[in-house]
């Protein structure tokens, strides 16, 4: 197992779905334990201000759940990335799906009752955790959008495929935030929850820090909060569970 750095020169770099929120029935009915954002806060103090959250959502939704308790947030797998707060939202150069692909995924998810579509600047995701026989037919239709033209890619999350353009993932993400302050110099520690989080631990390692999946240190998000919440309060990292 990877070992965590001195606190003293950690960054920490969070996934939020299946990580710090546990994973709802669908996207918006997420909810954000009681107490959530005041650890992440003393942490993000703690830390010299070296805690970004790292998540395929938009940085819209994470302002929206978690207020300023980050310093930064990679949303949309690090297709938009705000460095500090207060701060602008930058976007890479890449490409946004053709219209016609927004039109066939609307088509997709009303053939079946439960599934959902979730529209992103770059790209989108359909869910299927409401109607999990629709998994394959997703698969299948999103694969060849894909194969019809370049720059786009599909990747499995928690029961839902996605599409997004190539060169949006959470390593990129990783490597943007590790070139400025207060991330910069310092050792990162990424947690997730899924394979997405994989590019990102993969990143952070090449830096000399660190990578944690939830299920095989952490068992649920309820104890990666229990574990941030101890080392909120030590100043220091808590216990693994």
């Amino acid at each position: 197992m990877d070992a965590l750095p001195l606190f003293s020169r950690a960054a920490l770099l969070l996934d939020m779905d299946g990580t710090l929120l546990d994973l709802a029935s669908a996207p918006d009915a997420v909810v954000v334990a009681d107490g959530l954002t005041g650890v992440l806060a003393a942490l993000r103090d703690a830390l010299g201000g070296a805690l970004a959250i790292v998540t395929g959502r938009p940085v819209e939704t994470v302002d929206r759940l978690l207020g300023d308790a980050p310093w930064a947030v990679a949303g949309e797998h690090g297709g938009a990335i705000r460095h500090r707060p207060g701060a602008a939202t930058e976007r890479p150069d890449l490409p946004a799906p053709p219209p016609s692909w927004l039109d066939e995924a609307e088509t997709l998810v009303q053939a079946f009752p439960g599934a959902l579509l979730e529209r992103k600047a770059r790209g989108f995701a359909l869910h299927y955790r409401q109607a999990p026989e629709a998994r394959e037919p997703f698969r299948s239709a999103m694969a060849s959008l894909v194969a019809s033209a370049n720059g786009f890619e599909l990747h499995p999350a928690h029961m839902l495929w996605e599409i997004r353009p190539a060169g949006a993932d959470k390593g990129h993400a990783v490597a943007a935030l590790m070139a400025r302050l207060p991330f910069a110099g310092r050792l990162p520690v990424f947690i997730g929850d899924d394979v997405t989080d994989e590019d990102g631990m993969r990143a952070c390692r090449t830096f000399g820090g660190s990578g944690f999946r939830v299920d095989e240190t952490f068992r649920d998000p309820a104890g990666v909060r229990a574990w941030l919440r101890r080392s909120a309060e030590q100043r220091d990292w808590g216990t693994f569970p």
